[in-house]
């Protein structure tokens, strides 16, 4: 079989907001700009919400703004987070992250 396979960056983001909202204590995802924001209030949600996809160095990065549950740990959650999508990114899409950061921006009661 000869070819190529290309994955987007917003592919990629979907495939890692999936992953995170896996997380027991991660309520959602946060708006990562001003653009995103708006099209929550506007009712267009997607699964790459929250998610920010870098470049360091020729590798991939990524930032994920996140809102975890009232009483939980959030360095717990964080470390589960990085864990789960370091996983899922090189055994679905076959890329090693060469960052993962975790932003909790919100606290909220489930």
């Amino acid at each position: 079989m000869t070819g190529s396979i290309q994955i987007t960056e917003a592919a990629l983001a979907s495939l890692i907001g999936l992953s995170a909202h896996e997380i027991p204590g991660v309520v959602g995802m946060a708006p990562a700009n001003l653009k995103e924001g708006i099209s929550r209030v506007l009712g267009r949600a997607n699964a790459s919400d929250g998610v920010v996809i870098g470049r360091e160095g020729g590798r991939y990065t990524a930032d994920l703004y996140i809102v975890a549950a009232y009483g939980v740990s959030i360095p717990t959650v964080a470390q589960n987070i990085v864990d789960r999508v370091t996983h899922t990114v090189k055994t679905q899409a076959g890329i090693e992250l060469s960052a993962t950061r975790i932003h909790a921006v919100g606290v909220q009661r489930v």
